[in-house]
C-alpha cells in the first residue's frame, strides 16, 4: 500500500467514524460499521489504528488537539499562573459547546474519557504526564490526581452540552473556572 493511500484511508475512516458517532453513541458503533461507511477493508481500522478505541483517540486529538496547542504551550511557556492555565483550557470547550459538531466533538470526548476507554494519547496535551509538572508545589501523585478530577468536571459539564445542545451560561462557565482554580491551587490538607 503506497503511503498516499494509507493516508488517504486512514483519513475515511477518521471521518467516517466522526460521521457515525455523530448520531451514535460511542458503545453502539462498531469497528466493522466505521469500515463499511468508509468503503474500506474490514480490516481496516485495525491496520491503521490498532483498535476503535485508539480509532477513536486519533479522532479527538486530530479534531481537538488543535484548539488546545498553541493555547497551552504559550501560557506553559511563560509559565503562567495556575487561572490562566485553567482559562486556556477552557475557552476552547466554550468555543465548542456552541457549534454543533463541536457539541458532538463534547459528547464523544465525553463518552471516551469518561467511560475510562483505555488508549495511548499521542499529542502532550492529551496526556496526563503533561500536566502534573504545572502544580510545582504538590507532589507529582497529587498534581495528577487533582487534574485528573480537573479534567473530569470540564468534561463532565461540557460533555452535557454536547448531549442536549444547552451552552454553558457565562456564569456557569465563570463558577466552573473559579471551582477548579480553587481545587487545583488548595494547599494539601486544606480546609475540609
Amino acid at each position: 500500500m503506497t503511503a498516499k493511500v494509507s493516508v488517504a484511508t486512514r483519513e475515511r475512516l477518521l471521518a467516517a467514524a466522526e460521521r457515525l458517532l455523530s448520531t451514535e453513541r460511542y458503545d453502539d458503533v462498531s469497528v466493522r460499521g466505521i469500515c463499511a461507511e468508509a468503503e474500506a477493508n474490514p480490516a481496516a481500522v485495525h491496520y491503521h489504528f490498532g483498535s476503535k478505541e485508539a480509532l477513536v483517540a486519533a479522532l479527538l486529538e486530530d479534531r481537538l488537539g488543535p484548539l488546545w496547542a498553541a493555547r497551552l504551550a504559550a501560557v506553559t511557556a511563560r509559565h503562567g499562573s495556575v487561572s490562566a492555565v485553567v482559562e486556556a483550557v477552557i475557552e476552547p470547550f466554550v468555543q465548542l459547546s456552541g457549534d454543533p459538531m463541536g457539541r458532538v466533538h463534547l459528547r464523544l470526548l465525553a463518552q471516551y474519557v469518561l467511560g475510562r476507554h483505555t488508549t495511548s494519547w499521542h499529542q502532550p496535551w492529551f496526556r496526563m504526564d503533561s500536566w502534573v509538572g504545572l502544580l510545582p508545589e504538590l507532589s507529582e501523585q497529587e498534581s495528577r490526581r487533582r487534574w485528573m478530577l480537573a479534567f473530569d468536571l470540564i468534561i463532565m459539564r461540557f460533555g452535557r452540552a454536547g448531549i442536549d445542545e444547552r451552552d454553558m451560561s457565562p456564569q456557569a462557565v465563570s463558577t466552573l473556572r473559579d471551582f477548579v482554580v480553587a481545587g487545583l491551587t488548595v494547599p494539601v490538607g486544606g480546609s475540609r
